[in-house]
C-alpha cells in the first residue's frame, strides 16, 4: 500500500462524534491520538461504568457542547509532554482524514492551554501516512 503524504497539521472528521473539519496537529512522539474534553465523568447507566464526556472547548471548531456516553473504554498510563505520568481515559473513534478513514485510540486530556485541541499520533500514521513538516492541511486540499 502506498503511503500517503500528510502535513504537520491537518484537518479531520470525527463522524461518529460528530465533529467535522477540526484541525488536528500531526505528532510523531505521541503513540494515541488525544484530544481536549471540556468535561469527563464516569458515571452508571443500567448498572455498567460509562464515560459521559463533552469534547472540545466552547471556542473550538467543531464544539457542539453534546454529552456522549462511551461504555467501551479503559484508563491508560500516559506519559504527558513533561514526562510525568498520568491516568486518562483511553476510547475508540473512526477518524476521518482525506478520503481515508481509520480506527483510532483517543486519550482524553485537558489540552485548554494547548495551541491544539486534538493530536494524531502515531499509531494512526504507522503504514498509512508519512509526515511532510513543511506542508499543512494536504489531505484537505485534496478533498476539495
Amino acid at each position: 500500500m502506498e503511503k500517503i503524504i500528510i502535513g504537520r497539521k491537518e484537518t479531520i472528521d470525527l463522524p461518529e462524534w460528530g465533529i467535522k473539519a477540526i484541525n488536528a496537529k500531526v505528532d510523531t512522539g505521541a503513540y494515541n491520538c488525544s484530544i481536549h474534553v471540556s468535561s469527563v465523568e464516569e458515571v452508571e447507566v443500567d448498572n455498567k461504568k460509562t464515560l459521559e464526556i463533552i469534547l472540545l472547548a466552547p471556542g473550538d471548531k467543531g464544539y457542539t457542547g453534546e454529552k456522549i456516553n462511551i461504555s467501551n473504554y479503559k484508563v491508560k498510563k500516559v506519559k504527558n509532554s513533561f514526562g510525568h505520568i498520568e491516568k486518562r481515559f483511553l476510547i475508540h473513534t473512526t477518524l476521518t482524514l482525506g478520503n481515508h478513514n481509520c480506527q483510532a485510540a483517543f486519550t482524553l486530556s485537558d489540552r485548554a492551554k494547548m495551541k491544539n485541541a486534538v493530536l494524531i499520533g502515531r499509531k494512526v500514521l504507522k503504514g498509512r501516512f508519512l509526515v511532510d513538516v513543511e506542508k499543512v492541511n494536504r489531505t484537505g486540499q485534496a478533498k476539495k
